[in-house]
């Protein structure tokens, strides 16, 4: 690979989300601010916050990913970043869209286990007063 790009990689915890070649720069919001990565920084890590990551390639241009707290890590050409979640690789007011429409699924699967949590307490406490009897 050519010294000046690198290798991104994105991570989530039960599988790859991305894997491109050939990127220009990376953008990623950390817990200190927001860092700029070109190709010949430093070896570094960060704590990332949820946040944009915006990267460039040669071919595709910039692209955003919406992503949830994490880590980065840039070990010379290599760049990991490993997240529990991430949305997107759109263009910036598609990834608006993308966002919202997952924050809707995850309300109504949040609704629906605090239901399910419900029952399971209701059910819990009324075999505890059986036994108490």
């Amino acid at each position: 690979m050519d010294i000046d790009l690198m290798h991104l990689k994105i991570l989530l915890p039960d599988r790859v989300f991305a894997d491109f070649d050939h990127v220009k720069k990376i953008v990623v919001e950390t817990t200190a601010g927001a860092y700029g990565i070109l190709p010949r920084r430093l070896d570094c890590t960060a704590a990332l916050s949820p946040g944009i990551l915006s990267y460039e390639t040669e071919k595709q241009g910039v692209k955003y990913i919406a992503l949830d707290e994490g880590i980065m890590i840039k070990a010379g050409s290599e760049v990991s970043v490993s997240v529990r979640y991430a949305i997107g690789d759109a263009p910036l007011g598609e990834l608006r869209d993308l966002v919202e429409r997952e924050m809707m699924q995850l309300d109504e699967l949040e609704i629906n286990a605090r239901s399910v949590m419900a029952k399971l307490e209701t059910g819990f406490m009324r075999n505890l007063q059986k036994i108490g009897k």
